[in-house]
C-alpha cells in the first residue's frame, strides 16, 4: 500500500525489474522483417546456391553464424555503454562465411546482419552503416587467401574500414562521440579477425569443410604426405607437381577451382609409396620388375596404388574432397600396356578386358576430370622421343580424344569448349617443360674427344 515514487520506478527500471506491457504491433513489424530477410536469402540460394541448399551441414553452419553475430548484436544492445554498438562483429560473418562457403552469400549475409543490427540497436542509422562497411570490407579482404595470417590482415583493413566510416559519420552528424571513439572500429576489425581464426579449424572439422586456407596447408611440400612422397617415391613426386602445373594451368583457363584442382593433382598418386619400383619413373633405367611377371598380376600391381592411396589419405587425413581424387583420376581407364601384352601371349585365346580396367569411379567432377587429363598427357608426352611443340599438340588431343570416346568425362561437367581450352593450356605448359636445348660447345667437344 506504499505510495510509489518516481525514483523508486526509475531504481525498478534499472534493475529490470519492471514489467512492460508488450507492443504487438512492434512484434509483428520486427517478424515481418525477419521472415523477409529469411526469404531474400532462400530465393538466392534457390537460384544461385542450389548445391549448397541441398548439403543441410552447410546451411547449419550459414544459420549457427547469423545466430551468433545476430545474438552478439543484441549483446552489445543490452551494454549501457554508448559505444558497444560499434563492437558488433559482423565482419566475424562476413570472413566465416567468405572462407567456408560463397563470398557472394557472404554479401547476402552481411546485408541480412545490417537490419538486424539496425533492429536491435534501435533503428539508429550510425550503427548500421559502420556494420555495412565492417561487414562488406571482410568480404572483400578474403578473397584471395594464401596463407591462414591474411584473416589477420584482413582484420586490419575492417578496422581501417570501420575507423574512416566512425570518424566520417562523427563530422557528418555533428557527433564528436563517434570520433573521439572511432579507435573502437580498429577494435572491432581486430576482434572479428581473431574469433575468426579460432573457430574456422573447429568450424571445418566439424561440418566437414574444406576450405581455402586448409588447401593451402595440404599443399605445402612440408605435408607429412608429400615429404613421404618425395623421400620414398621422388620419381612420382616430380610427376605429381608438373601435373599440378598443368592441371592448374588448365583449370584457370575454364574457371574451374584452381587451388583445389593443384591439391588434388599433389595428391593423386601418393599411393605409389607403398610399391615404388613397381613404376617406372621410378625405376631409373634399372631393372623393371614387370618384365618377370604375368601381365595380370601387373596389372593387379598397378591397380593397388588406388586402394594404398585412399588408406594413406585416411591415415594423414587428407580431406574427403581431395581423397576422391585417388580413384578417380584413372576412372575406368584401359591399362593399355599390359592388356595388349597378354592379348599378346594369349595366342588367340579370349582375354577380358574387364580384368584390365580400374574399378572406378569415372571422375565425377570438372576438377578431377581435368586431374585425369593431365595425368595422362604428361605420362604421353614424356614418352615421346623428340617432343617439338606440333607432335605434342597432337599427342595432348589424341589423349583427351581417347579418354572422351572412352565415356571416362561422361559424369563431369565438363564441356566441348573446355576440353578445347584446356588441351591449349596443357600444349602450352608442355612445350615449355620440353623446350629444345642448344648443345654447350665444351660439352660437344667432350663428347667428341671421347
Amino acid at each position: 500500500g506504499d505510495i510509489v515514487q518516481p525514483e523508486h520506478v526509475a531504481v525498478l527500471r534499472d534493475l529490470g525489474l519492471l514489467g512492460q506491457r508488450m507492443n504487438y504491433a512492434t512484434s509483428l513489424g520486427i517478424l515481418i522483417v525477419v521472415a523477409l530477410l529469411l526469404s531474400m536469402m532462400g530465393v538466392y540460394l534457390y537460384q544461385f546456391g542450389r548445391e549448397l541448399l541441398r548439403n543441410q551441414s552447410l546451411i547449419a553452419l550459414l544459420g549457427l553464424i547469423i545466430v551468433v553475430v545476430a545474438f552478439l548484436a543484441k549483446i552489445a544492445s543490452l551494454l549501457p555503454f554508448e559505444g558497444a554498438g560499434y563492437l558488433i562483429p559482423t565482419a566475424l560473418a562476413a570472413i566465416l562465411i567468405s572462407v567456408l562457403l560463397d563470398s557472394q552469400l557472404a554479401v547476402i549475409a552481411v546485408v541480412f546482419l545490417v537490419v538486424i543490427v539496425g533492429l536491435v540497436m534501435g533503428q539508429d542509422t550510425k550503427y548500421t552503416m559502420v556494420a555495412l562497411c565492417g561487414g562488406l570490407t571482410g568480404v572483400f579482404s578474403v578473397s584471395r587467401l594464401s596463407q591462414r595470417s591474411d584473416v589477420t590482415r584482413a582484420g586490419l583493413i575492417v578496422g581501417s574500414a570501420n575507423f574512416i566510416a566512425m570518424i566520417a559519420l562523427g563530422l557528418f552528424r555533428s557527433e564528436w562521440f563517434m570520433v573521439k571513439y572511432s579507435v573502437l572500429g580498429v577494435l572491432n576489425g581486430l576482434i572479428s579477425a581473431v574469433l575468426a581464426i579460432g573457430l574456422l579449424p573447429y568450424l571445418e572439422t566439424t561440418f566437414g569443410i574444406t576450405s581455402a586456407i586448409r588447401l593451402l596447408e595440404l599443399s605445402n611440400p612440408n605435408h607429412p604426405l608429400l615429404r613421404k612422397l618425395l623421400m620414398e617415391a621422388p620419381g612420382s613426386y616430380h610427376h605429381s607437381m608438373v601435373v599440378a602445373n598443368l592441371a592448374e594451368a588448365a583449370a584457370e583457363a575454364v574457371n574451374a577451382d584452381t587451388l583445389l584442382t593443384r591439391v588434388q593433382a599433389q595428391y593423386h598418386d601418393v599411393g605409389k609409396v607403398k610399391r615404388p619400383f613397381f613404376f617406372i619413373e621410378n625405376q631409373y633405367g634399372g631393372d623393371n620388375p614387370h618384365d618377370h611377371m604375368a601381365p595380370s598380376l601387373s596389372t593387379l600391381v598397378i591397380m593397388s596404388h588406388i586402394k594404398d592411396g585412399v588408406e594413406l589419405a585416411k591415415q594423414y587425413r587428407v580431406p574427403q574432397v581431395i581423397m576422391d581424387v585417388i580413384p578417380q583420376h584413372h576412372g575406368t581407364d584401359l591399362i593399355r600396356y599390359f592388356h595388349f601384352k597378354a592379348v599378346e601371349q594369349a595366342k588367340g585365346e579370349a582375354v577380358d578386358e574387364k580384368d584390365f580396367r580400374y574399378p572406378g569411379p569415372k571422375p565425377q567432377s570438372k576438377e578431377t576430370a581435368i586431374v585425369m587429363l593431365a595425368d595422362s598427357v604428361e605420362a604421353a608426352v614424356r614418352s615421346l622421343s623428340r617432343p617439338t611443340p606440333g607432335r605434342i599438340e597432337a599427342m595432348v588431343r589424341k589423349i583427351i580424344k581417347e579418354r572422351l570416346n572412352d565415356g571416362q568425362l561422361d559424369d563431369s561437367d565438363i564441356t566441348f569448349q573446355d576440353l578445347g581450352k584446356i588441351a591449349e593450356a596443357f600444349v602450352r605448359i608442355l612445350s615449355g617443360i620440353f623446350h629444345h636445348r642448344i648443345e654447350y660447345p665444351e660439352v660437344a667437344g667432350e663428347a667428341a674427344n671421347r
